[in-house]
């Protein structure tokens, strides 16, 4: 990382301290100001915002408490670093409730000075970048409660605001966690239904049972039960909308009555007679490709092409890393509100590993994480230890850095190869509880590339803790 220049004050009464300061600082890149005292340096600030303030702790007009408050006062993102020569825990704690960044006991070796300058620098950077960030939230990145700048999101948003207005249906499709329910709030919101009920339901919650009257109602007396008349949810969401989460895990039999009030717009509640005309506008959301689903016949053609009107692909956080620092500022200062905590921001480094991270569960897992880590917090900044399941979640490659690599007795290569592909295989299979589907879509290959490798260093299903990759069947590939 370049090093980061700024603007510092130091205040000092020791003349010789502070022009020994400033020739370093100065020779670092840094500009630099001085004052003899507190009240120099108060009025310095009155017309000077600066990056970092250096100061001194016991001053004979105003101490340096006094010029750490009225700094945080006026400037509350410049860091400010206290030094003195009578150390002890007090004074300490005082200091760093009072909002330094750190604190330094004389005599000190320079060195440690332009280590905690560096680092008070990297931290106001990311402050004005959390500005910047805000500003971006609240303009051209935000839509409804999705956020990004990226490429992928800037075209969904796109296309949520071409299609919003209208009531085609629409079909979200993308991976858990990648905000399928907030795109279509965002529809929703964009709609001349805004002020009308938005529904949305989980088709793979309700037991099949169930799900006739959870979606047009049923009559009094028809089952046990039925105690009184309930209204469905598509009269629920009567000239509103309707989202039908998880699409694709409907029986087929529910399909068939899906289609038949898709078509004519009429529902008719289990027990009753007559039916009712419903204006709903349809949403379907599904993190499972419906056009395989119906190679396989778990799902009706005919009603696929009548969701399939226009589909819109959410991208996962691995196709749109640019957008993170916007989500975590977002979300730090969400569950700072929420869990009444001060947490300001992410320390670069751990902003570092969060970028690197792979996110299987995408912006869902992400919105975990940052709520954790708020809510166990030390300190105003979120570092990297605040984050310890990113080293436990990602699978470690070989340290090139290291030697030797060879031994002088020499390696096989391609063994080597071998047991460390067959390593990265198992722990993404054991990640996804052995869901070669999942696994594939986490390593970047296709199922078949996949299924050839497991094949290829005979990994079977005993190699893997919990594997569960009968449940789910593989997608048919063309």
């Amino acid at each position: 990382m370049a090093q980061i220049t700024g603007d510092i004050l130091i205040v000092d009464d020791e003349r010789s301290m502070r022009e020994f300061l400033a020739i370093h600082l100065r020779r670092a890149g840094h500009r630099v100001e001085a004052a003899p005292g507190g009240n120099e340096a108060l009025a310095t600030l009155k017309g000077h915002e600066f990056d970092v303030v250096i100061t001194d702790l016991r001053m004979p007009d105003v101490d340096g408490m006094v010029v750490l408050e009225q700094t945080k006062q006026l400037y509350p993102d410049t860091q400010v670093i206290v030094v003195t020569a009578f150390a002890s825990t007090e004074t300490a704690i005082a200091a760093m409730k009072a909002g330094a960044y750190d604190y330094l006991t004389k005599p000190f070796k320079i060195d440690e000075v332009s280590l905690v300058v560096d680092r008070a620098l990297e931290r106001r950077s990311l402050a004005r970048d959390n500005l910047v960030l805000r500003d971006e939230i609240k303009g051209r990145y935000r839509l409804d409660r999705l956020l990004g700048k990226s490429p992928p999101m800037q075209r969904v948003f796109d296309t949520l605001r071409k299609t919003g207005p209208g009531r085609a249906s629409v079909l979200l499709v993308g991976e858990s966690g990648t905000g399928k329910e907030l795109a279509a709030r965002a529809l929703h919101e964009l709609s001349q239904r805004s002020d009308r009920p938005f529904v949305a339901v989980n088709c793979g919650a309700i037991p099949e049972t169930l799900l006739e009257s959870e979606l047009f109602g049923h009559m009094k007396g028809s089952f046990t039960g039925a105690h009184a008349d309930k209204q469905g949810l598509f009269e629920a969401a009567h000239t509103g909308t309707l989202l039908l989460d998880e699409v694709a895990e409907l029986p087929v039999t529910m399909q068939v009555k899906l289609l038949r009030v898709l078509q004519e717009r009429k529902i008719k509640p289990v027990g009753g007679v007559l039916e009712r005309e419903v204006d709903v506008r349809i949403v379907a959301a599904t993190n499972r490709d419906l056009e395989t689903e119906v190679e396989k016949g778990t799902f009706r053609q005919d009603l696929f092409y009548r969701l399939d009107v226009i589909r819109l692909r959410l991208p996962p956080l691995r196709e749109r890393r640019e957008d993170l620092p916007l989500l975590v500022d977002h979300f730090v200062r969400k569950f700072s509100a929420e869990h009444g905590r001060k947490v300001a921001g992410v320390d670069p480094e751990a902003m570092q590993a969060l970028m690197a991270y792979h996110f299987p569960g995408n912006v869902r897992e992400l919105e975990n994480l940052i709520e954790r880590a708020v809510v166990l917090a030390v300190g105003d900044h979120l570092g990297i230890d605040a984050f310890p399941s990113l080293s436990s979640l990602s699978i470690s490659s070989p340290n090139l850095t290291s030697a030797p690599l060879v031994p002088e007795s020499g390696l096989d290569l391609e063994r080597v190869v071998e047991d460390f592909e067959r390593a990265i295989l198992i722990s993404a299979l054991e990640r996804t509880g052995g869901n070669r589907t999942e696994a594939a879509r986490l390593l970047g290959v296709s199922f078949r590339s996949l299924r050839y490798r497991l094949s290829k260093l005979g990994i079977t299903g005993a190699d893997v803790a919990s594997d569960t990759s009968d449940k789910t069947p593989p997608p048919v590939e063309g």
